[in-house]
């Protein structure tokens, strides 16, 4: 049996901050894991405003933030190794925070530039997951049903609910995925108008009655009618979802969006008649969503222990960046809609 052991760092859409995981993948048949050592580092309000506003820099700004940024990652990551007393490291793998996802244009863009945590840490380094994925003809997303697949098999399907919410399944002999709907990208930036970092429970949503027109409405968008392989990136959010939720209070906005949520969800536990879904991301926190979910479908939604919850997505980055130094392909082109699997990601 082959024991490798990775940390794994990812940035969420919805600005909650670092996510850094420290496991342990073991490998003789199947894959198997452990997640020893984890944490999230809540971004400082500057650290919000860059990289919310990163997408309205110059060109020289931008290439000027993703050095800044990937030095930030480093320090980071050096502080978790030395707080936890890491001696073995075989590899960081680093998804970097999203910037700009356009793969129908031919482009995706994570900064935090993986040659500033290589020089810092002197530790081998993979970075730059979705790029060779979209000249592919992918979407460059999603990524993590390779980990839904060789990690967390027994669920019918894994769903994720962080900043967008995707799903994952195995349909005959190959892996599906596609993103379903925006999440906490859309929940947050209303909940930071009254003061919160996001809806605690979804009490806000619970307490507020929601719009059934706008709801409708959201739903007929034409992503929804799409099939997958498909995905969303905060440009869509900016033209389709707050044009039609500005008009409303911070907390009809929340309300509403969570139904919208709860329905776009349930409809796909249905049409694929799901058993049982593994349920993680911070939305998996979200009482209210879970119930109003539940409320529209027979699915089981499954939810794990918080570590599996809050760094699931860390965790398979750090898979990823394992199978990239193994030369094992670790992008499924049945979720991604590439021309083939591959080995993806820049290992320095």
């Amino acid at each position: 049996m082959k024991e490798f052991y990775a940390i794994g760092l990812m940035s969420g859409t919805s600005l909650d901050g670092l996510d850094i995981v420290y496991a342990r993948f073991s490998h003789s048949k199947t894959w198997s894991f452990e997640i020893l050592n984890s944490q999230t580092i809540a971004y400082s309000e500057a650290w919000k405003q860059k990289l919310s506003t990163a997408i309205t820099l110059s060109a020289e700004d931008l290439l000027s933030l993703n050095t800044e940024y990937g030095f930030y990652l480093a320090e980071k990551c050096q502080e978790f190794i030395s707080y936890f007393q890491l001696s073995k490291v075989d590899c960081i793998a680093s998804h970097g925070h999203t910037v700009f996802h356009q793969p129908k244009r031919g482009f995706t863009l994570q900064i935090g530039d993986g040659r500033a945590i290589k020089t810092q840490l002197k530790l081998p380094v993979v970075y730059d997951f979705r790029s060779q994925d979209v000249i592919l003809g992918g979407n460059g997303a999603p990524l993590v049903p390779i980990g839904d697949e060789l990690l967390f098999s027994e669920h019918d399907a894994c769903l994720n609910l962080g900043g967008f919410s995707n799903v994952s399944f195995r349909q005959g002999e190959q892996r599906k995925a596609f993103d379903i709907c925006p999440v906490n990208i859309v929940l947050n930036f209303y909940c930071e108008k009254l003061g919160k970092n996001f809806d605690d429970k979804g009490d806000i949503a619970r307490q507020t009655l929601f719009d059934e027109k706008l709801v409708q409405k959201l739903s007929a968008l034409d992503f929804y009618q799409e099939q997958g392989p498909k995905s969303l990136g905060i440009e869509w959010v900016q033209r389709y979802i707050f044009p039609e939720l500005n008009h409303l209070t911070p907390q009809q906005a929340i309300a509403s969006f969570t139904q919208h949520v709860a329905r776009e969800i349930a409809k796909i536990c249905n049409q694929y008649r799901f058993k049982d879904v593994l349920v993680t991301g911070g939305g998996a926190y979200n009482q209210f969503l879970i119930e109003s979910i539940n409320q529209l479908t027979n699915t089981k939604l499954v939810i794990p222990t918080p570590a599996v919850i809050e760094y699931k997505e860390a965790l398979v980055f750090a898979l990823m960046g394992v199978l990239r130094m193994m030369g094992e392909d670790n992008v499924l082109a049945s979720a991604t809609g590439a021309k083939e699997d591959h080995c993806s990601g820049i290992w320095i």
